[in-house]
């Protein structure tokens, strides 16, 4: 959500690139409203470190450890120079007393995260590879509002990157597993496009393997 500068300007912050905004597992007491720059969010994975997401306005980041009241799941860290408003639960407070519209805004992208966030976490709980970029494109074609649902084909404006980062898998295997679906006739690649030819195909897929693994 862009906010108005001038109207928060006590409550922005200035983070430089690679600069680390929060650490993973240490306690969370602020969260982040994106004006500027791109926010990468990174998780550790044993030996390595997995990107989940890279954030950019309006994005919000943060706000998970604060309405749950646990640590940080995740990593931020700056990848350009960022501007983000600041907030905790105390200036928070202030802000749903001095501007019921913006918090009522912010309330409503609190629910969607939440539910954005368990939805990207039953992706990464898949075992299977093919299943996790399957259901990418189920999450999108559940969340995503803009498309046209009109046949069973969907165009989803993403890239390979994108696909790779919700699924949780690098960007080689990602690759790997949709050149098999397109060569099965199932979506096509195009720069900065995936069409996806029965997204419901898809759904089917997905559901029946995580039938398999419940038994």
């Amino acid at each position: 959500m862009k906010l108005d500068i001038e109207a928060f300007a006590r409550f922005i912050r200035t983070f430089q690139p690679g600069e680390i905004i929060f650490s993973e597992f240490e306690p969370g007491e602020n969260f982040y409203l994106i004006q500027s720059g791109r926010v990468q969010l990174v998780k550790n994975a044993g030996k390595y470190e997995r990107t989940l997401d890279v954030l950019e306005p309006p994005d919000m980041f943060g706000e998970m450890a604060i309405l749950e009241n646990s640590p940080r799941s995740a990593t931020a860290v700056a990848l350009d120079e960022v501007k983000a408003v600041e907030l905790n639960a105390k200036n928070f407070e202030i802000l749903m007393l001095g501007n019921p519209a913006i918090a009522f805004k912010l309330l409503c992208i609190f629910a969607k995260r939440i539910y954005d966030s368990k939805r990207r976490f039953m992706i990464l709980t898949l075992p299977d590879p093919h299943v996790k970029v399957a259901d990418v494109f189920v999450m999108l074609d559940e969340t995503q509002t803009n498309l046209d649902k009109s046949t069973d084909k969907r165009e989803f404006r993403v890239t390979v990157e994108d696909v790779a980062r919700w699924a949780g898998i690098s960007v080689p295997q990602t690759k790997e597993t949709l050149s098999i679906f397109a060569g099965q006739q199932r979506l096509k690649i195009s720069p900065g496009c995936i069409v996806v030819r029965n997204i419901n195909d898809f759904a089917r897929y997905v559901h029946s393997r995580r039938n398999q693994e419940k038994t």
